[in-house]
């Protein structure tokens, strides 16, 4: 590729490709091999100037001469990448927006006003036609409203009122359009698949490979828990599917050889065999976007209200245009009521305020499905943490294997990793990690694994029953003993870590020792969320006793739960519900599941378990639990704002009316500032609520 540097500091370049303007898809190609870079911190594609800004870490001339041999070829780009990036969305409606304003304006200037006087009319036609079908359907709401305004104007000779009015409409409608389609773009991208790697099915054996080399034809094995990515019919096994990501239904539906599947939902139990039919998931964009814009999640009650309540005010405005002509006995001042609309900016300004706030949440890392869900946490006074995973930092390590049996360490440790690495669960990927850093491989030596969920994992190795998970599951669930000449070694086991207990044969034959450490920002994240108004902070886990409270006491909640199992979580949550409190959870495991359903609004994070992010109403990223307390401000923000236009419209709207009836302004002044007032609003409604950074 051949460009020019037009300027540059100390980590940034501003580069020029050699040629007019880029395409939207080469803009897209650019941008996405770029982010790619490990040492290419952020980047900006402009195609009509076709520039580029560059933030990079690493070294300039190497960032130089890789930029150099760049080429805009698509072969190596996904499918997504170019159908679903926006960038394209947004040069459409910008030239759209472009278009209404020199038609506009245009048409004043140039075209003869018996001409124009003709268009007006026909486009008058347009809105009282609307108007004539509403009132069809025994509804007097906003397009009743406007076709009386403009059909008024019209029948007055008053063309260049109706032209503004209707121009500002068009207007309206195309920003609320615009901006509808970008954020929902947006949260459906952000919704979309990032599945690195999946299970092989070669022969007998499963293997772990990256998701991009499966071809069509290939049998991929999904296991409870894991997200489905490929769309494909089942050739063996039986499992439940959750599909709310594509149904927006909650309860699983049951799938068996000969059924199909779809990428993008979720094991919930079982496990399926997957013949792959198409490998690049192409409808799963399509279809988040239908769900999102059809779903009801995607108002907030403040929005519903607001709506509602914009289409009960068509009335009343009619009713006090009417009484106003009949009082005054003047057209001029009842057509000033009849301009100004309240429920134009109501139902234009409460949906961009909310679209915005989910917007500007996903700038965050934060994936929202829904502004309902943005309501939920802004009015919380409750919020429960799962521990392992959410307050620990989810990279727990193991620290020591205690055999107890006639396994030596490094086999317990390879039959722990066989068992684990099946299953989407930070202690399950410690355990892998452990022994993969010991050259540890294996080839599959066991049967088929089941999965416990909260409890752990049983499998058959030689005949012999494995099991491996929590003190309960193995101890009581499955009735393993400790032979006696190890019970002092059993109780001098070491405190400070979590333990992983491993039998094979009803004999306990290892315990893995796990250090899960506490994020650093966990105490410093609860004393902002007390600040922030949160009254009660909860944290459960499955964990033990010991472990539970000095996670607690360093962490400074002010309750917690021990060895708790998932409805247990879920039932807490309902007892709170029903006590009158709103309640956020937030988890990251499969356990977590229910009570992230349970919750007003469940938040996962984003490095957890599918089910978890599929399940839950919010996503977060993990790198820093502050981010829920930018969450807290940013719904703040959003309902402050909603109430601020509320009370803002309310105002401007009513001042104009009172400066019509006196008759200080003109009809067409009063819809001049009305629709103005209505844009300004609007166009506030559009920007960030929380400063950026």
């Amino acid at each position: 590729m051949k460009f020019i540097i037009k300027h540059e500091v100390k980590g940034r370049l501003r580069i020029h490709v050699i040629r007019n303007r880029m395409t939207c898809a080469e803009a897209d190609i650019l941008c996405w091999t770029l982010e790619k870079q490990e040492d290419i911190t952020s980047v900006k594609v402009y195609e009509r100037t076709a520039d580029a800004v560059i933030y990079y870490t690493g070294d300039r001339e190497e960032l130089i001469g890789r930029l150099r041999k760049f080429r805009f070829e698509k072969k190596d780009v996904p499918e997504n990448v170019l159908s679903s990036s926006g960038r394209a969305l947004n040069s459409a409606y910008r030239e759209k927006l472009i278009a209404k304003v020199l038609l506009h304006y245009g048409g004043k200037l140039i075209l003869p006003n018996p001409i124009r006087k003709l268009w007006l009319t026909f486009k008058a036609v347009q809105y009282i036609g609307k108007g004539i079908r509403c009132l069809a359907k025994r509804k007097i709401e906003v397009p009743v409203l406007d076709a009386t305004a403009i059909g008024v104007s019209v029948l007055r000779g008053d063309f260049n009122t109706a032209g503004s009015v209707m121009f500002l409409l068009e207007i309206g409608e195309l920003l609320e359009e615009w901006t509808h389609k970008k954020s929902v773009g947006d949260l459906a991208r952000s919704m979309s698949l990032n599945v690195q790697k999946v299970w092989l099915k070669r022969g007998e054996q499963e293997i772990l490979v990256p998701s991009s080399d499966i071809m069509p034809g290939d049998t991929v094995v999904i296991h409870m828990g894991n997200v489905i990515p490929f769309d494909g019919e089942v050739s063996a096994g039986e499992g439940m599917v959750n599909q709310a990501s594509l149904t927006g239904e909650s309860l699983p539906v049951r799938r068996t050889k000969g059924q199909s599947v779809f990428a993008g939902t979720v094991m919930e139990e079982g496990e399926l065999e997957i013949l792959v039919r198409a490998v690049s998931g192409s409808t799963r964009y399509e279809k988040i976007v239908t769900m999102i814009e059809d779903s009801e999640k995607l108002k907030s009650e403040l929005e519903s209200k607001a709506e509602h309540l914009a289409d009960r005010l068509v009335p009343y405005t009619l009713l006090g245009t009417g009484i106003v002509g009949l009082l005054t006995r003047n057209v001029t001042k009842a057509l000033s009521v009849l301009m100004v609309d309240f429920s134009c900016a109501l139902k234009l300004a409460m949906p961009l305020t909310v679209l915005s706030a989910i917007r500007q949440a996903g700038q965050l890392g934060i994936t929202v499905k829904g502004g309902k869900y943005l309501e939920a946490v802004a009015e919380a006074d409750t919020i429960v943490f799962d521990k392992t995973g959410t307050l620990t930092k989810a990279k727990p390590t193991v620290k020591q294997i205690v055999v107890f049996g006639d396994y030596p360490e490094p086999e317990a440790l390879r039959i722990a990793a066989c068992l684990e690495e099946h299953f989407p669960h930070s202690m399950a990927k410690a355990v892998v990690d452990a022994a993969r850093k010991r050259k540890l491989y294996h080839e599959e030596m066991h049967s088929k694994v089941e999965y416990i969920v909260a409890h752990g994992i049983s499998s058959y190795i030689d005949g012999k029953k494995a099991v491996i998970g929590s003190s309960h599951f193995v101890f009581e669930d499955e009735k393993c003993k400790i032979r006696e000449i190890y019970q002092e070694k059993f109780d001098t086991l070491p405190e400070e870590y979590s333990h992983l207990y491993l039998a094979i044969d009803g004999e306990l034959t290892a315990v893995i020792c796990i250090e899960d450490p506490l994020r650093d920002e966990a105490k410093d994240m609860v004393e902002m969320l007390r600040a922030e108004g949160i009254s009660k902070i909860v944290m459960m886990t499955g964990d033990s006793e010991r472990t539970a409270a000095s996670i607690a006491g360093r962490v400074g909640v002010d309750e917690y739960y021990a060895e708790v199992l998932p409805e247990d979580k879920a039932a807490y949550i309902e007892k709170e519900k029903a006590a009158g409190r709103k309640v956020v959870m937030i988890g990251d495991g499969i356990n977590d599941s229910p009570a992230l359903s349970a919750a007003d609004a469940g938040i996962a994070i984003s490095d957890g378990a599918e089910l978890a992010r599929e399940i839950a109403d919010i996503t977060i990223v993990a790198e820093d639990l502050r981010g829920i307390v930018m969450l807290r401000r940013l719904s703040d923000a959003m309902m402050r704002r909603i109430q601020g236009n509320y009370k803002g419209i309310v105002s401007i709207n009513g001042a104009l009316i009172a400066l019509g009836v006196a008759g200080l302004i003109q009809p067409t002044t009063s819809a001049l500032l009305h629709n103005t007032s209505t844009l300004a609003i609007s166009l506030r409604s559009m920007s960030g609520l929380l400063p950026e950074k």
